[in-house]
């Protein structure tokens, strides 16, 4: 293949791609942008986790992770209930522990709270959801069993530091 057309064909492909990014608290890829309130980086490392836009790992491998996520394509229009069931996926043993609406970014958010198991081994799961401007965004707090109190006053912080804005 020549040069010229080599060129080309990555030039295509790479115009095709659209980089992520996050700064000062902002994530924005293709479709949204949003803001998430702030972590403290002397307790959260940022980490890369499949299917999730930005996680968060507490340094000194206590367990905790922070995650979110938006989808704005192909997501339908399932409940708030549904969309949490499908966070739940890959958990055993699930016991709910409750759940409560709430108003975030203008919108209702339905907050859960499971203990179950993850590849065997028993975690606390604390699940908000939403919709809003033909999105979903959701967040997950992860932590040993017993643990997870420690560090919820920070995923309360990331949650009510949430704001949308819908990009065209």
């Amino acid at each position: 293949m020549s040069r010229m057309l080599l060129t080309l064909v990555l030039s295509a492909l790479l115009a095709g791609c659209h980089r992520a990014t996050f700064e000062d608290s902002v994530f924005q890829k293709k479709d949204v942008k949003y803001r998430v309130g702030t972590l403290s980086n002397d307790v959260w490392q940022h980490a890369s986790f499949a299917d999730n836009d930005l996680a968060f790992v507490e340094r000194g491998e206590t367990g905790r992770v922070i995650a979110t996520n938006a989808t704005c394509r192909d997501h339908d229009d399932p409940s708030l209930s549904v969309l949490t069931k499908h966070l739940l996926m890959g958990f055993t043993e699930r016991q709910d522990l409750g759940q409560r609406t709430f108003t975030l970014d203008g919108r209702e958010a339905l907050r859960s709270r499971y203990v179950a198991k993850l590849d065997g081994v028993p975690v606390s799961l604390e699940l908000v959801v939403l919709k809003k401007d033909n999105c979903v965004f959701d967040f997950s707090y992860v932590s040993p069993v017993g643990q997870a109190d420690a560090r919820m006053a920070d995923f309360e912080s990331l949650v009510s530091g949430f704001q949308s804005e819908r990009l065209r």
